[in-house]
């Protein structure tokens, strides 16, 4: 399926409607609107297997454009919309994207790109254009509306968020296919979540990001409609749930964290009687916190675990989860292992680097060597984290083996550390690093954004210690806590911890994040 079939069915129906004004963008309108870009990119002389790259934020037109690079057999190369210009010239020039698309919000950043991006063939700008750009509006607006003759499946080739290191590029073959032809062995969003045409979506997270764009593109295969926001707001979100009488939405934990932090009286003025699924992925999730949801919104939490890779899928209802609290799942695709370090099988509940068995392939375009540190000797394939698998086969992560502290020869997993304080009725967000110790080699620091910044200072930091101690291990416990007004999390719920970790180490030499 894809929108044109839904367009000729249907063509007034809303395909998706923007959060902050209303706007409706119909299947027909979206229907000739990526018509329209597919034939623009075939003039431009763009043919299977080529790439674009998109560097916008949310708006009306973030879809359009990617089904007309989808229904043209392309590769499109959806940006982070809060990269500095240096960022997106790295990620264009190495996806080699021919065609760059941006738009007059990210101007700032677009006019220092004029000079930067050498292989571009093509920069076009949605809005009102600045010199270097040609106006996106107008080049379509000269296409005609007929489907292209030679619609092709395309893909999308999104970059791993970087909270480690340079972002990767994730390629996956496009081999050809007519359009519509189903992509994956299992349809997820019908299976797991229900997903049809009359499924109405909450897609609260920026539209770059790997899930949020696969959700809002399968939800579109199916005919439903999207709710985009353009922005996270916490109550807003509860208000677009009534409003729009949502039946399905895809969040991550820092949103319910803000959520459960609303004041009761806001939390209950709201009916979201309607919402029957709500899905949520991206960061492991604290107990406390999803518990917290579960008890608010019912059982209607459904996580999972996999990475844009796509090597792997474990998923969990709530009440498997409420079974078995902690987990991510079990194995939909792909056959989980946790390996030591030396690459033998660990113990049931022995923690150690999770490995996917016989899941779909994938590369890390332009880098053999980071595609052959992902495998192991049997092929297998791991994203970097940690975790442990139960009695009943559930996962369970721990962190991630780049985010290890070992402090006097002791492994500290951050994540359980976290987990616990972002509990806290004073802290907003949290995270936890290793800093260095002439004794113990590490020692374990708490970065806190709390709440209210004015409480920030001795007291509160010995307060939030005194809690670690109640709770934790010694060896566990922040030694110190420095406050920020806000940790470098990125709207998709990572937080970009080797930003914060390099400051401690005195590590300054690069801005790629």
């Amino acid at each position: 399926m894809h929108p044109g079939i839904h367009a000729a069915a249907n063509p007034d129906k809303p395909a998706y409607i923007m959060a902050s004004n209303g706007q409706v963008v119909s299947y027909g309108e979206l229907n000739d609107a990526s018509n329209q870009g597919a034939q623009l990119f075939r003039s431009l002389g763009l043919g299977l297997g080529d790439t674009i790259a998109i560097f916008m934020e949310n708006n009306p037109e973030y879809l359009q454009i990617c089904w007309a690079a989808h229904r043209a057999g392309l590769y499109y190369t959806c940006i982070s919309s809060y990269l500095t210009a240096e960022e997106v010239d790295y990620i264009v020039g190495d996806c080699g994207a021919k065609v760059f698309i941006t738009s007059r919000a990210k101007a700032d950043v677009a006019a220092e790109l004029v000079a930067m991006m050498p292989n571009v063939g093509v920069r076009l700008m949605v809005g009102e254009v600045i010199e270097g750009y040609r106006s996106y509006d107008e080049a379509i607006a000269a296409q005609p509306e007929d489907p292209i003759a030679d619609e092709y499946e395309g893909a999308d080739m999104l970059y791993s968020s970087g909270t480690t290191g340079r972002p990767k590029g994730i390629r996956k073959p496009i081999k050809g296919d007519p359009l519509g032809t189903p992509q994956s062995p299992v349809d997820v969003g019908g299976t797991l979540y229900g997903v049809n045409e009359q499924s109405i979506y909450l897609s609260p997270a920026p539209l770059y990001h790997s899930a949020p764009l696969r959700f809002n593109m399968g939800l579109l295969k199916k005919g439903g409609t999207c709710i985009v926001m353009e922005r996270f707001d916490p109550e807003a979100a509860l208000a677009l749930i009534e409003r729009y009488q949502v039946s399905h939405s895809q969040w991550v934990p820092t949103m319910f964290v803000r959520m459960l932090k609303l004041p009761p009286e806001v939390r209950g003025r709201y009916d979201l009687s309607t919402h029957k699924v709500a899905v949520h992925a991206a960061a492991p999730c604290p107990v406390e916190i999803k518990q917290q949801m579960i008890d608010w919104w019912g059982p209607i939490l459904h996580e999972y675990y996999a990475g844009t890779e796509g090597n792997g899928f474990c998923a969990i209802d709530s009440k498997d989860w409420l079974a078995h609290r902690g987990s991510v799942g079990r194995a939909l695709f792909g056959i989980v292992h946790i390996l030591d370090e030396n690459g033998a099988e660990q113990p049931t509940g022995t923690p150690g680097a999770i490995y996917f068995a016989d899941g779909p392939e994938f590369t890390y375009y332009n880098d053999p060597e980071r595609t052959a540190e992902s495998r192991n000797d049997r092929g297998w394939s791991t994203l970097g984290d940690v975790g442990y698998q139960d009695e009943d086969g559930y996962l369970y992560l721990t962190d991630r083996q780049s985010f290890m502290i070992i402090s006097g020869g002791v492994n500290i997993y951050p994540q359980e550390i976290e987990n616990l304080l972002v509990g806290h009725p004073k802290i907003m967000d949290v995270a936890v690093v290793g800093v260095p110790d002439p004794e113990f080699g590490e020692a374990v620091k708490a970065v806190v954004q709390p709440i209210d910044p004015g409480q920030a200072g001795p007291d509160l930091e010995e307060e939030i210690l005194a809690y670690s101690r109640e709770h934790l291990s010694h060896i566990k416990c922040p030694r110190s806590v420095d406050f920020e007004a806000q940790l470098p999390r990125h709207e998709n719920g990572k937080l970009y911890k080797r930003l914060i970790k390099d400051r401690y180490w005195g590590r300054h030499d690069t801005r790629i994040v």
